[in-house]
């Protein structure tokens, strides 16, 4: 399944077409729903600032081994805000 929200760069035949001829469910977000998914756009952000930005990986296999540490330290490390 393919989720977005209803950009005129996700609802366009160019786009939509591709996902169509695989076979994959699209989903859009409601029209006027900018905050429905506003917890994985925050989560992303803070996965980009405190990780991503500051790291130089030299190709997509240390990047993915880079992120699955760092989403155990975001899970079981990293000091939480609203919990004090």
């Amino acid at each position: 399944m393919f989720n977005t929200d209803q950009g005129s760069q996700f609802t366009s035949p160019r786009f939509l077409t591709p996902l169509k001829a695989a076979e994959i469910q699209i989903s859009m977000d409601g029209k006027g729903r900018a905050i429905d998914n506003i917890f994985i756009e925050r989560l992303w952000r803070t996965v980009k600032y405190e990780h991503i930005y500051l790291h130089a990986y030299p190709d997509s296999l240390d990047l993915e081994r880079g992120l699955a540490k760092y989403f155990h330290f975001y899970n079981y490390g990293r000091k939480l805000q609203s919990l004090d």
